[in-house]
């Protein structure tokens, strides 16, 4: 009796042990990013258990990599109604309460599962440090999660790299991405094969568009674990876009044969065709796939159509497809990149200028990269040029100088020079203005101020531009008079008009005429004319002619 007990206990270790396995298979899975596998080992768990509390965490935990909130939400308060007081069932809760925007009832939640746990239970920390750093997650509290994750590694015997890898992500969500870098490196350090902390660092360094960096870091995370599928999915992605196809299907392949499929695969496969220039197959491969699958079929199909059209330089097709596409595509489906294509048909066609700008400004909203927000401003800019819209181009311009940290004196200049383009002179005076502010001792904000002014008192009557005038000559002087020849006599001659006609003053405008001959050589036009003018003012008044004698009144009657 005695040793059938023995055999029924052993029985039972076993198949715990084998179900704790699952559960850690699972979690591979998830850590992989194959959703689909992890929902499935999850699930078998479950099915075999259903008072398994890890299982049933980590289920929700995929239906939210899945952003299926309202599967994950059900399986959690299905699990609390049974199981009231498991800390991480609580967490779980409190996780989709965050999500809600129902911030005190989940910090709660988190409060109450650390209680009961004596705040010694790492899993439990690192799932409300998770729910707080989830970037989805806008109601979390990045410190807050940064503060348990610290208590974690304080517990005796700590070495689970996950801690820190969540740490990096919390302060990725606010921004502060040297601290990030910090934490995944210290998840490196307890397990040097931690690909995930690898990928992430990449995903800093891309943030900041810095290639030198965030390609090796994804390269490290393969070599690190060559199953680690995101790092292979993140270079096929940016060879993609950046020229090198056969770099790009590469990667791409070796994703596939190391992830689960997903119906965006064949989208995937049916894009690197594009990417090697095989317009007509990727055109009659994306339509069967719309005829086929109807209402169901990626949206993104008719892009890719859009896309080949336009490189065939069928633009009316091209954007025919992608109005469709816009017509199709969620809201949450959008990349900046579909606005900026949008644009450029858009401005093919006559009559759509307003709406292609518009969709800059949408690029411009949704694009997280400073230095893509200013390169698509600077694109905007330059379509404006193109269409002759300097209005349009100074606003672009005006957004480059007021975003970008690094904006120079040429920036400056350029947003000011387009709006005198555009005769907005008032705007134009008032952008050379600050250029006179921040660069005294140049002369184009003399120049351009006074040439706005001009065009706003086109009579001189006001003299709006005589203290620009009369400045520029001063600066330009004492700069380099031969390099401002041609912008000193310029302003000379107005002045000397401006005395001449407004003030009266005909020595004061000789003065100034004088002063162009000393700057120019006798011979040069501008001396010429000056001698000319200066002859005319200085000249004596004609003589009037005698007036004949009065004839004597004779007085005879």
């Amino acid at each position: 009796m005695k040793k059938i007990t023995f055999s029924l206990i052993a029985v039972a270790v076993s198949a715990g042990a084998l179900l704790a396995q699952s559960v850690d298979q699972g979690k591979k899975f998830l850590y992989y990013k194959r959703y689909k596998s992890a929902q499935e080992q999850f699930e078998k768990v479950i099915a075999a258990n259903p008072n398994d509390i890890a299982a049933v965490y980590w289920l929700g935990q995929t239906f939210l990599e899945n952003k299926n909130q309202q599967a994950a939400k059900d399986l959690y308060q299905k699990a609390l109604s049974t199981n009231g007081t498991a800390p991480l069932i609580l967490v779980g809760v409190g996780q989709i309460e965050l999500l809600e925007g129902k911030t005190n009832d989940a910090r709660q939640r988190f409060e109450t599962a650390i209680s009961l746990t004596k705040a010694k239970d790492i899993d439990v920390l690192n799932a409300i440090g998770q729910a707080n750093a989830d970037v989805d997650t806008k109601a979390g509290d990045p410190n807050y999660g940064i503060e348990k994750l610290n208590l974690a590694t304080q517990l005796k015997n700590f070495k689970n790299p996950a801690t820190y890898s969540i740490m990096g992500d919390a302060y990725r969500k606010q921004v502060d991405g040297g601290a990030a870098v910090t934490a995944y490196q210290k998840a490196l350090g307890l397990d040097p094969k931690y690909a995930e902390a690898e990928y992430k660092i990449g995903k800093i360094y891309l943030t900041q568009n810095n290639k030198e960096q965030f390609i090796p870091a994804y390269e490290k995370a393969i070599e690190l674990d060559p199953n680690y599928a995101p790092a292979y999915y993140e270079l096929y992605y940016y060879w993609y876009f950046h020229g090198d196809v056969n770099k790009s299907i590469t990667y791409f392949d070796k994703y596939l044969t190391i992830t689960d499929p997903k119906p965006t695969d064949e989208y995937d496969k049916i894009a690197n065709l594009y990417a090697a220039k095989n317009f007509t197959d990727a055109i009659a491969k994306s339509q069967a796939k719309i005829s086929t699958e109807g209402a169901n079929a990626d949206a993104r199909y008719y892009k890719l159509v859009a896309y080949s059209y336009n490189d065939k330089g069928d633009s009316a097709n091209a954007k025919k497809y992608m109005d469709d596409y816009f017509a199709k595509q969620k809201s949450e489906g959008f990349v900046p990149m579909d606005y900026t294509f949008r644009a450029q048909l858009l401005s093919k066609f006559p009559g759509n200028e307003a709406e292609a700008f518009k969709s800059y400004e949408k690029a411009v909203e949704l694009d997280t990269l400073l230095q893509n927000k200013l390169g698509l401003m600077g694109d905007a800019a330059a379509l404006a040029k193109k269409m002759g819209n300097r209005a349009e181009q100074a606003k672009w311009l005006g957004k480059v100088y007021y975003t970008d940290p690094k904006a120079n004196k040429s920036d400056l200049y350029n947003y000011g020079f387009a709006y005198y383009q555009a005769a907005m002179y008032d705007s134009s005076l008032s952008v050379f203005g600050k250029y006179k502010a921040q660069y005294p001792d140049e002369i184009f904000g003399y120049l351009w101020g006074a040439k706005s002014a001009a065009a706003l008192d086109t009579t001189m009557a006001e003299g709006k531009a005589v203290p620009d005038y009369l400045k520029l000559i001063e600066v330009a002087k004492k700069t380099d008079s031969v390099k401002y020849k041609s912008q000193i006599v310029g302003a000379l001659f107005y002045m000397a008009s401006y005395s001449n006609d407004i003030k009266k003053d005909k020595d004061a405008a000789v003065n100034y005429l004088t002063q162009v001959t000393y700057i120019d050589q006798p011979g040069g036009a501008s001396y010429e004319q000056a001698k000319k003018f200066i002859g005319l003012l200085t000249a004596p008044p004609p003589k009037q002619p005698a007036r004949p004698a009065a004839k004597p009144k004779t007085g005879a009657k």
